[in-house]
């Protein structure tokens, strides 16, 4: 049982009604039976961002924070495998996204390799509205829809040898330009501990905005924890892998002295090379204060409890 509201619900005589959600959804083109016979039925999408995506919104996940324009959320995206500007959404489109495999394995009871749309079938999907703050201090607010990363871990039954998560992104030079060059760790590799990914907010998204998630987004699945660092949401995800050892990610080993494996979000510890003190939010361009674990503290705050000689910041 819990008392009062949490930091990022919006009161409930403001939540939008269920019945605006669903034909606001439905005005986006689409309805469930196209979404069974395309998302789910294995239909080719090279971009899904045309496919709508309909979900009930929870409204214990919806911040008082203005939802940032789709088309500024979605038209500056880091996504190094397609390039290192922003504007990547026509090459990313080269990704064909279905059939989607994902594998989970590691140090756990039921390993399984399964396509997604097989794995969309044994969890119900949600719309949560987050918060997500780049490293780089540009900011947005954007719909997700997907599940909680609790239930990767619940399908799989990991072993008490299993105290972290490995999670891999796609490898596939042909499309994705970047990944030929030698200088970067392919494939994109991120890692969490059991208990942050089990934490009630760490979520998976399949959708934003209503639709399924568009290629720049890192469609079709990628990690969504809005406490930390973007760069720790791994995009376009293929295996999840249980592990007794700590994971060494993508950014940091790259540059270990910047990118630690936490990377959570502080005002007050700076990058090496820039304050993390403001942001900038897409869509208005206004300059906002940020804030502690991204204003998330009061539910992950307790995951960091006696590592205080941790980078848990970097």
């Amino acid at each position: 049982m819990r008392f009062g509201r949490r930091s990022w619900e919006e009161r409930e005589s403001a939540v939008t009604p269920e019945d605006v959600v669903f034909s606001r959804r439905r005005l986006l083109g689409l309805g469930i039976g196209t979404i069974a016979g395309g998302l789910l039925g294995g239909a080719t999408r090279p971009w899904a961002a045309e496919l709508a995506l309909p979900a009930p919104a929870n409204p214990q996940f919806a911040p008082t924070d203005r939802v940032t324009p789709e088309a500024a959320a979605g038209g500056y995206n880091n996504f190094t495998e397609f390039g290192g500007g922003k504007a990547i959404q026509a090459a990313s489109r080269k990704l064909v996204t279905s059939p989607w495999r994902i594998e989970i394995g590691g140090l756990c009871g039921k390993p399984a390799s399964l396509d997604l749309d097989d794995l969309l079938k044994k969890v119900s999907l949600e719309e949560r509205i987050y918060r997500f703050r780049c490293v780089e201090t540009w900011s947005m607010v954007v719909p997700w829809t997907g599940f909680p990363l609790a239930e990767i871990v619940r399908l799989a039954e990991p072993t008490a040898a299993a105290k972290y998560l490995r999670v891999e992104s796609f490898l596939d030079p042909k499309v994705a330009p970047g990944q030929s060059s030698r200088v970067y760790p392919w494939p994109y590799a991120e890692g969490l501990t059991l208990a942050e990914a089990t934490n009630e907010l760490a979520f998976l998204a399949v959708g934003a905005y209503g639709k399924a998630l568009p290629s720049q987004h890192g469609a079709p699945i990628r990690m969504v924890l809005p406490w930390k660092y973007g760069f720790k949401s791994a995009k376009s995800v293929v295996r999840f892998r249980f592990v007794a050892e700590r994971p060494v990610s993508f950014w940091e080993t790259l540059q270990p002295d910047e990118y630690g494996f936490y990377a959570n979000i502080n005002p007050k510890v700076a990058h090496a090379r820039w304050s993390q003190a403001n942001e900038r939010r897409l869509g208005t361009g206004e300059a906002l204060p940020t804030r502690l674990f991204n204003g998330y503290e009061a539910e992950v705050a307790g995951l960091y409890k006696g590592l205080e000689k941790e980078r848990i910041w970097f």
